[in-house]
């Protein structure tokens, strides 16, 4: 009666068979199926991105995609819209169960196409949708509150099989469970994913008796990771159910808060190459000293409580005995749903070419809150095959997302999408290299691909790990205690960044005529830092440091046999006189309404 079943009802085949066998209410089945079907229908024009489909979908529109499977295209414009109002009358049907079974595949096919068509548009839930959606074309939603109810007499109210909620309840179980594993990882634990959501209004209640730092350990981390690893199994039971829905109620309310998922179209609508101009420390890596573009610019771009069970018939001579059918019945589709939803999530090989800092594709990692990510700088540069001209393009031009930084397969993709696009620029046989600078989990800058490796040509395979991608820099994580200490011991006009680059790679900075106070300390290893102007060079090693030149390139050479790390200290000169006349012209305002 806890659990919702007898524990003999496990020990033997046929017992475990009739257990799932058992007639249930289908009302709670019925609910959910209506408050699935209202989501994705207003899923559809948001998320999905039916309320944009002409700035993504454009006839003509000059723009990389990043498919699953490359052979994946979408349709014409008109086509595009077809499929979004077959998929949302889908939507439509199963919420109001009408030709249900047609209406969950019309559903289907349009969602399962469209995530195939777009990697960056990947969520974990994104995932869990199609799921959800291919479940419930296996079961008897379409019996309570429904318009096939209303046709079909014998389907009204009629009782559907326990398999369909405990299918349900497993698909939910599951979905927190890894999300729990996932959150197991040593920097979730540390409290260094999220450290900065302790700070939030939401989490004020706690700050009343634990610090901020305590409160992002404890409070969001310690509490994300318990509340994820028992979910599942408190959803799972008849008994817990009730106190399990009341604190998953409240953490997706506060989700909802703390997070903005799906979010909106962020389309490049600027010059494929970069012009020059102003900007702050590591801001101009990215400006091309090269030429003009020509004047073509490309477009712009659940698990629901069941209601309390009727009496199953007794088995006796005068009633009907319930099916008891074979294995392979039980376990094959609604088993092979629930083998899809765990396997991808816990992939690491194979398929190594997806693998990152990261395992996984990124929807399927369910990585997204443990490891988050701040990127300094992103540069790309040009080469053209035959004159040998060396230009800059502007990070993100011809796309409609940011993901692509990130991920080796999409890079591969947006290089060789680049390669068939420059050349109507004038660009022949081009050579792209990319100089993806990133942050992860508080730790240092770092580059994530090799900028000496044309990306063009580079070798990639889903099968075989990726050999341009550069390690992340474990053995420094350590450091992060140390970079939050010196951090903490700055002004508030000082900003830092943590830098940390492989033997015989260097860094080209150029610092902005603000940042008058910019200088370079080396924390570990030894670098050799050139000014470009001057033509000087100077020698630093751990400990030592120098002030660098506004209005100047410089280039940061490692030259130790191990990775060097070393800091930018930098004061925006501009901003802070800025605020010191604004101070003094305050001041002065009312010395004179005081008539002194």
């Amino acid at each position: 009666r806890l659990l919702g079943f007898e524990l003999r009802d496990l020990t033997r085949w046929n017992r475990f068979v009739r257990l799932l066998h058992r007639p249930e209410d289908p009302a709670a089945l019925g609910a959910f199926r209506g408050a699935f079907g209202l989501l994705m229908a207003l899923d559809v024009p948001q998320e999905r991105g039916l309320g944009h489909l002409d700035q993504r979908f454009l006839d003509g529109l000059e723009v990389c995609r990043f498919p699953l499977l490359p052979f994946l295209e979408p349709l014409p414009l008109d086509w595009m819209y077809l499929l979004y109002t077959v998929m949302f009358l889908g939507a439509l049907g199963i919420m109001a169960g009408c030709c249900y079974r047609l209406s969950c595949f019309a559903f289907l096919g349009p969602y399962w196409y469209l995530l195939l068509l777009d990697k960056t548009s990947w969520n974990n839930h994104s995932y869990l949708y199609g799921l959800l959606a291919f479940q419930l074309a296996l079961l008897g939603a379409d019996r309570y509150w429904s318009v096939d109810g209303l046709l079909r007499p014998h389907k009204r109210n009629a009782h559907v099989p326990l398999w369909n909620y405990t299918l349900l309840r497993a698909q939910i179980f599951i979905v927190y469970f890894i999300a729990g594993l996932k959150k197991l990882d040593a920097d979730w634990v540390g409290g260094y994913s999220m450290g900065s959501l302790g700070r939030h209004w939401l989490f004020a209640p706690f700050r009343l008796v634990l610090s901020e730092e305590m409160t992002s350990l404890l409070v969001v981390h310690g509490g994300g990771l318990l509340l994820d690893l028992s979910a599942g199994f408190l959803l799972f039971f008849d008994a817990t159910r009730p106190l399990a829905l009341l604190f998953v109620t409240y953490f997706h309310c506060m989700n909802s808060q703390l997070f903005s998922i799906g979010g909106t179209l962020r389309g490049d609508t600027g010059p494929p190459r970069s012009n020059g101009g102003g900007g702050t420390l590591w801001s101009t890596l990215s400006l091309s000293r090269g030429t003009q573009a020509p004047p073509r610019t490309p477009p712009a771009r659940v698990g629901a409580p069941r209601c309390p069970p009727p009496q199953a018939p007794p088995i006796g001579a005068g009633a009907p005995r319930p099916p008891s059918p074979a294995p392979g019945v039980l376990l094959g589709a609604p088993g092979r749903v629930l083998n899809s939803d765990v396997t991808p999530p816990m992939l690491t090989p194979p398929p190594q070419g997806y693998n990152n800092w990261t395992n996984g594709l990124y929807g399927y990692s369910w990585d997204m809150m443990v490891h988050s990510r701040f990127h300094q700088h992103v540069k790309i540069t040009y080469q053209d095959g035959l004159t040998g001209e060396v230009g800059y393009l502007k990070p993100g031009v011809f796309t409609q997302s940011r993901r692509w930084q990130d991920h080796a397969d999409m890079l591969k993709q947006y290089s060789s999408c680049l390669s068939r696009l420059l050349p109507r620029y004038n660009v022949s046989e081009p050579r792209l290299y990319f100089d993806v600078w990133v942050s992860i989990n508080d730790r240092f800058q770092q580059r994530l691909v090799d900028p000496r490796v044309d990306l063009v040509r580079a070798p990639w395979s889903p099968w075989r790990p990726t050999p341009w991608l550069l390690p992340l820099l474990l053995e420094l994580s350590p450091w992060r205690e140390r970079l939050r200490d010196l951090e903490s011991r700055l002004d508030g006009h000082t900003d830092v960044v943590f830098i940390a680059d492989f033997p015989g790679l260097h860094l080209e900075n150029f610092v902005s005529e603000d940042l008058g106070n910019t200088s370079l300390r080396v924390l570990r290893g030894e670098v050799l830092v050139e000014l470009v102007e001057q033509r000087l060079n100077r020698s630093l090693q751990e400990g030592e440091g120098m002030q660098l030149p506004p209005g100047q390139y410089h280039k940061v050479h490692t030259v130790s046999p191990h990775p060097s790390c070393y800091m930018y200290l930098y004061v925006n000169t501009t901003a802070l006189a800025l605020e010191r006349n604004l101070s003094r012209l305050q001041e002065l305002h009312e010395r004179l309404q005081n008539g002194t």
